[in-house]
């Protein structure tokens, strides 16, 4: 992993991640869409027609003028039923959302925010709702054949086909809401994006030369918040053209307040106006940029299992797994700061990301703090550490043992009997299985 080269993300990565995020972005296209859709019909059910009148065709326009009598009256239960449906369906996946985030954690509705199904289930109701809306309006009352000029066929066509989609995206999305309310899902969407952002991370942890002398620092201007992510390629073209080197100084995931230093200059150059806007705020942190944010989800669902209300330790051992996983993932991972270059392969942005004792303690910490009492839990845990010290170098075993330790001394503090601390301390990988 140390021979990892830097790569500059794509250029609208930031928008496009910022974009997820949010929830009108696809029902608006989508309208857009159905709203440009419906004025290519409408035009080419107006040339249909024309081309029928210059040929004389005036029996196949009667034909035609029946058909799309006989299915005004399917239009119009569409246009009347659609929002409805809409609104029976959105509530109930609201209170599936509500019962998940109550259940594991409050993190989880930002799986429905950011789902695609969820999303785009949305767009196509409202756009069929909208589409069924505008083709009514296409109706005539002339039934004259020679004086007719547009007959509603392709649009009526294009509904039903909206519609027969619609269907199928509803069964889509309950299948999604229902995994949603599923512990095992839920974690595995957690780590599965937890290993996206991994792969995107540059290696860290290099030899970095002497920085040059701090010369000014970039305060944060603008509402208070968690600092989500920056926009790197933009960071490094700016300290390059001004011959400096920017180093972040929080970390992403940290809450910056207004007037708080975010870059530091390490030059002489004073890039501060172009670098205002390359810092992204937001009110809760994100996957994008956020190397710990898996980890702190998963920690946090494994906390609410082990807490009294719920006591669901299977749960926390299904959490423990990914965990693990994670941190088996990132063992012998370069971690540390970040060095991003220019094109000419000078240091232009340091960035601090968790090093390996920050992973681990934050994987590992707080539920090994609740974990005595539940022996399903600590057996997994103390398996998952020797499964980790098998794999980690010997300069990073000491974190380990650390928490090992520690968990032997909790569990003896907290049971009494010989044989049950033997039997809490026993690995398996199960938990009890």
């Amino acid at each position: 992993m140390s021979d990892r080269r830097y790569r500059p993300p794509r250029a609208l990565s930031l928008l496009r991640e910022h974009l997820r995020d949010t929830f009108w972005f696809a029902p608006a296209a989508g309208l857009l869409c159905a709203l440009a859709l419906w004025w290519g019909a409408s035009a080419l059910d107006t040339q249909i027609i024309a081309y029928l009148q210059r040929e004389q065709a005036y029996e196949a326009i009667s034909d035609l003028i029946s058909i799309a009598d006989d299915s005004k009256t399917i239009v119009t239960t569409v246009s009347s039923a659609m929002m409805t449906f809409i609104g029976v369906v959105f509530s109930i996946s609201l209170v599936a959302v509500q019962m998940a985030s109550g259940q594991l954690t409050p993190r989880v509705v930002r799986i429905f925010v950011r789902s695609r199904i969820s999303k785009l289930t949305l767009t196509v109701f409202l756009a069929t709702f909208l589409f069924s809306l505008l083709v009514l309006t296409s109706y005539e009352s002339e039934t004259d054949p020679k004086l007719v000029t547009s007959v509603p066929l392709v649009q009526s066509l294009l509904t039903m086909a909206m519609v027969g989609l619609s269907l199928l995206l509803f069964i889509a999305y309950v299948s999604a809401m229902l995994r949603l309310m599923q512990v095992g899902p839920v974690v595995d969407h957690i780590a599965r994006e937890s290993f996206h952002m991994l792969r995107r991370q540059p290696a860290g942890g290099q030899d970095l030369a002497p920085l040059a002398p701090e010369t000014a620092w970039i305060a944060h201007h603008g509402r208070a918040g968690v600092l989500r992510d920056v926009n790197v390629t933009r960071l490094v073209r700016v300290a390059g053209r001004h011959g400096v080197v920017l180093r972040l100084i929080p970390r992403i995931g940290d809450y910056v307040v207004p007037g708080m230093p975010v870059l530091a200059v390490h030059g002489k150059g004073w890039p501060r106006q172009a670098l205002r806007s390359a810092v992204s705020v937001g009110v809760e942190r994100s996957f994008h940029q956020d190397l710990g944010f898996g980890l702190r989800q998963l920690s946090d669902i494994a906390l609410r299992a082990l807490s009294p209300a719920v006591n669901d330790p299977t749960t926390a051992v299904q959490c423990l797994d990914r965990i693990v996983q994670f941190l088996a993932a990132v063992v012998s991972m370069p971690l540390g700061a970040v060095q991003h270059r220019d094109r000419q392969g000078d240091v232009r942005l340091v960035q601090d990301v968790p090093g390996w004792t920050d992973l681990v303690d934050l994987g590992l910490a707080e539920v090994r703090l609740y974990a005595p009492g539940h022996p399903q839990v600590t057996r997994r845990l103390v398996a998952g550490i020797d499964d980790l010290l098998l794999l980690t170098p010997q300069e990073r075993r000491e974190p380990l043992l650390r928490h090992r330790t520690l968990l032997v001394q909790a569990v003896e503090r907290t049971v009494p009997e010989a044989a049950e601390r033997a039997f809490a301390l026993e690995p398996d990988r199960q938990g009890i299985g």
